[in-house]
């Protein structure tokens, strides 16, 4: 069973950067999707973006341009750079990987990550 941990959540003003890290417990290699989503407090959760093991990449239209999601297998790790933060991409934002690949379908993924927290201030 794959455990994901996200990390590098934070503060920032508006206009921002910040980088999200998901690390996977073992190999995700060719045998996963691994996608970004976002909660915001009151509000359900939201796609971002996901990543195939080719590559292959898709974003929520709120984040294109913006947001970029990356993977780097030789250290099973899940990146998302999120560049011109808004006050509205305030929320936890959640890792989730799955071998089936649901894209940006959430409600299919079976792995799921804690969590980390972003506050962008206008």
């Amino acid at each position: 069973q794959v455990q994901l941990r996200e990390s590098g959540g934070g503060s920032v003003q508006s206009g921002g950067s910040l980088r999200l890290s998901c690390v996977a417990s073992e190999y995700t290699g060719n045998a996963y999707c691994l996608g970004w989503f976002r909660q915001a407090p009151g509000k359900e959760r939201d796609n971002v973006a996901a990543i195939d093991s080719d590559g292959t990449t898709t974003y929520a239209d709120s984040v294109k341009g913006r947001f970029t999601i990356s993977l780097d297998n030789a250290k099973n790790t899940l990146y998302l750079q999120m560049n011109s933060l808004k006050p509205e991409d305030t929320a936890m934002y959640y890792c989730a990987a799955d071998p089936l690949c649901p894209w940006l379908s959430q409600a299919e993924y079976n792995y799921w990550g804690q969590g980390t927290r972003v506050t962008v201030s206008s």
